[in-house]
């Protein structure tokens, strides 16, 4: 599994970024622009608790299993697989909503003067923010789940690198 790369993310959120804002003067020129749900940076900062409490249980889980500690539950590698590829769906769709609000914030930050407007603008910024907590949750997930390099690259069964 390749690790999930911040350029990529950052990619993601910038052409998100620009998209949502010319989206959104171009359908608020033909008509109202769609409002942004309260509810938005709730879940999103609710998805973040749940990729960091997942993170914090396996690192535990991981720990204890590699000092050996009697009793210890072990991590099956399927349930560390399907962890990584949630925290890795869940930052790319993450970078893809924190571009859309944000760019959406930046084109309500013209309209501050109207009460509508800014508490919109304040929903777009806590959107935003709440979706980097679940790419800062997703990323240290990865990390957790990672497994540690091999000293020696010349295993049995293993290609040779030249």
């Amino acid at each position: 599994m390749k690790q999930l790369r911040i350029r990529v993310l950052a990619g993601v959120f910038a052409v998100a970024g620009i998209l949502s804002w010319a989206g959104a003067r171009l359908w608020n020129s033909v008509g109202t622009l769609p409002s942004v749900p309260l509810a938005a940076p709730i879940v999103l900062a609710l998805i973040a608790v749940v990729l960091l409490a997942t993170a914090l249980s396996l690192r535990a889980r991981l720990k204890a299993q590699r000092d050996r500690v009697p009793g210890a539950k072990g991590v099956d590698p399927l349930m560390a697989a399907r962890a990584v590829v949630f925290g890795q769906a869940s930052a790319l769709v993450a970078a893809l909503v924190a571009g859309m609000y944000g760019g959406t914030g930046v084109f309500l930050l013209e309209q501050l003067d109207i009460p509508a407007r800014r508490d919109q603008a304040v929903y777009a910024g806590f959107s935003v923010l709440a979706a980097i907590a679940v790419i800062a949750s997703a990323l240290f997930l990865e990390r957790v789940c990672r497994l540690p390099d091999d000293e020696d690259d010349n295993t049995p069964g293993t290609p040779s690198t030249a």
